[in-house]
């Protein structure tokens, strides 16, 4: 059984949302193609509080989707060349999101090798830039309803075992947060 996640799921503190969207897949509908994989590695962006936030100095023209209402995309360019996807959680206007580091790929695989230039499974989404990329999530999404047919997240009714909790990768301030959930031994967990 498949059920798109409803506003209410991302309605809620961040640290929950992130862990339990271990399990879900995101699916992304677009240019006729349908891409998916079940995710297996998130990582917590939570308010004000938070120095690894992009929020922590307040709204910019690059965070403002962070500062709206619970259940869209936040997308944002990293390095000046990779995209990133957060999923936005918590009510309006406390800024707080979730990373999607790493998707087990699912559907359209064929479309991710091709867009990600790569053979071995492994390579295409084992990291939030790659899965981007494999499955075309760029700046275009910002700002997208996830509760959309563009790009949304489903409970396919999956019970998530075996996950592990740890720092977050690539920060500097905040590092001492264990706010990285993965499953624990998943080949596309990243690395």
């Amino acid at each position: 059984m498949k059920r798109k996640l409803d506003r209410e799921f991302y309605d809620r503190p961040t640290l929950k949302v992130a862990k339990e969207l271990l399990g879900k897949y995101l699916v992304v509908k677009k240019g006729g193609h349908l891409l998916s994989g079940k995710i297996v590695e998130t990582e917590a962006y939570d308010g004000f509080k938070d120095p690894a936030s992009h929020a922590y100095k307040g709204t910019t023209p690059r965070n403002q989707v962070m500062f709206g209402a619970p259940g869209y995309a936040y997308v944002y360019l990293t390095y000046g060349m990779h995209h990133c996807l957060n999923l936005v959680t918590q009510k309006n206007g406390y800024p707080a999101a979730v990373l999607i580091r790493a998707i087990e790929p699912v559907d359209g695989i064929q479309l991710m090798k091709r867009r990600r230039g790569r053979r071995k499974l492994r390579d295409l989404t084992s990291g939030p830039a790659k899965l981007c990329q494999a499955l075309g999530v760029d700046r275009r999404l910002n700002g997208e309803d996830l509760l959309s047919d563009g790009i949304f997240v489903e409970d396919r009714g999956e019970v998530p075992r075996r996950i592990a909790r740890s720092s977050r990768i690539g920060v500097n301030d905040g590092k001492e947060k264990n706010w990285r959930f993965f499953f624990k031994g998943n080949e596309f967990v990243s690395r």
